[in-house]
């Protein structure tokens, strides 16, 4: 399991011109499935999102994490982060889970965030979407569990 986090100061997602899921300030949290991955993994992965300390504290330092500064997290599927970009000059995807497989875990990924505090709206799995963000800092990671 991927997860690209970026810290933001707003974001959205738009399925034919309709927005899905906003946020303010937070995380936009694009999220990959691989074949091997479970809701163990999706459990813990939602933990470490929600955890990590990409904000800065009072001296400047990156020491909190989005509950701690009343965030949110957005979620959006994004399998082409499972990509084999290894060789030649296109993608291979056979790295990243089937649909019905990967559905299934974002969904429990998406339900682990909002158990642990947050609303986390999200994207339609699988649609065409329009993701716009205004990346705080630059400030992105990825994480993989």
């Amino acid at each position: 399991m991927i997860a690209l986090i970026q810290r933001v100061t707003q974001a959205s997602v738009t399925v034919d011109n309709q927005i899905t899921g906003e946020i303010g300030q937070g995380l936009l949290v694009l999220l990959a499935i691989e074949p091997e991955d479970n809701e163990a993994k999706a459990k813990r992965m939602a933990e470490r999102v929600t955890g990590y300390r990409v904000f800065e504290d009072d001296h400047g330092k990156m020491n909190l994490n989005v509950g701690q500064i009343g965030g949110d997290v957005l979620v959006v599927s994004q399998f082409t982060l499972a990509a084999d970009t290894t060789r030649g000059m296109r993608p291979s995807f056979t790295s990243a889970a089937e649909p019905e497989f990967s559905k299934k875990l974002y969904q429990y990924f998406t339900q682990q965030c909002r158990e642990l505090g947050f609303s986390a709206p999200t994207g339609i799995f699988g649609a065409d979407m329009k993701v716009a963000l205004v990346n705080d800092g630059p400030v992105t990671f990825s994480l993989k569990v």
